[in-house]
């Protein structure tokens, strides 16, 4: 299983806690649930989906439960159905996402006011100046995932990597609002889902045009034309291709960096 495989791989590397991401409208759901449980996982990241149905079935085994959202209306649930923490993501942020559209920048501080919980921001964040920036709207910290695309450690294609690098603002477009919303790089497969939805395409053709792969043939294999292509807008400030490592100390340096101006201007 690739999943027990990434599992087995994390804990080789590393003694720190680690998550998995498990969207739970995956078909074979029960059986990824089992293998998490099995490898005593410290924490799940899970969306898509109603927390309630499997969060105590983690917590009972001391696993701690964070849910995505996009809304505060959906904050609040998450809190109910006893979610350690939840991940607030606004509707910059690349691949699957709210059908609310609603700004990190707005999203954050309403999802703030509606939990106690602990809140963790997602959505445009790639440096150490917009972790700051979350921080100061009310998050207890931040998740990215886009920057760590153009990483040599992740499997993403070459190509796509390199697509990243070369994007400018408006390069990526958030598609398929009326099945599932999800922001994708413009090519030609994101211009014939497009026209599909002009014209008025039904669910079963919008499904056939989906289920082709698309995301495998574009993000893993390097079909910049035909491959579903899934990054966010922060993508217009990625420039290079660098080691996760340096990626992370840049912007926990720039974060300080910036603490540290505010601090002085401020006297």
């Amino acid at each position: 299983n690739v999943l027990q495989e990434h599992i087995q791989q994390c804990k080789q590397a590393t003694t720190k806690p680690f998550g998995v991401n498990l969207p739970l409208l995956y078909p074979n759901i029960e059986e990824l649930i089992q293998i998490i449980i099995e490898e005593k996982v410290p924490i799940v990241f899970t969306s898509a989906g109603n927390p309630k149905t499997y969060t105590n079935i983690f917590k009972q085994t001391g696993i701690k439960v964070v849910h995505v959202v996009s809304s505060s209306k959906f904050a609040k649930k998450a809190e109910e159905a006893g979610c350690d923490a939840v991940v607030a993501e606004g509707f910059e942020a690349g691949g699957h996402n709210g059908r609310e559209e609603t700004t990190t920048m707005v999203l954050i501080p309403a999802v703030r006011e509606a939990i106690q919980i602990p809140l963790i921001a997602a959505g445009g964040i790639a440096t150490g100046k917009q972790m700051l920036a979350a921080m100061v709207l009310g998050a207890d910290g931040v998740q990215i995932g886009s920057r760590f695309v153009c990483t040599p450690e992740a499997s993403s294609h070459e190509n796509f990597k390199t697509a990243i690098v070369q994007a400018s603002e408006g390069d990526t477009q958030l598609s398929m609002k009326k099945l599932v919303p999800v922001r994708l790089l413009k090519n030609a497969f994101f211009k014939q889902v497009e026209a599909a939805e002009i014209r008025g395409a039904d669910e079963a053709e919008m499904k056939q045009l989906l289920g082709r792969a698309r995301a495998k043939k574009g993000m893993f294999e390097g079909d910049m034309e035909e491959g579903e292509l899934e990054i966010g807008q922060v993508a217009a400030l990625i420039h290079a291709i660098k080691p996760a490592a340096e990626v992370v100390n840049e912007i926990v340096e720039e974060y300080n960096a910036t603490i540290k101006a505010f601090t002085i201007a401020s006297r």
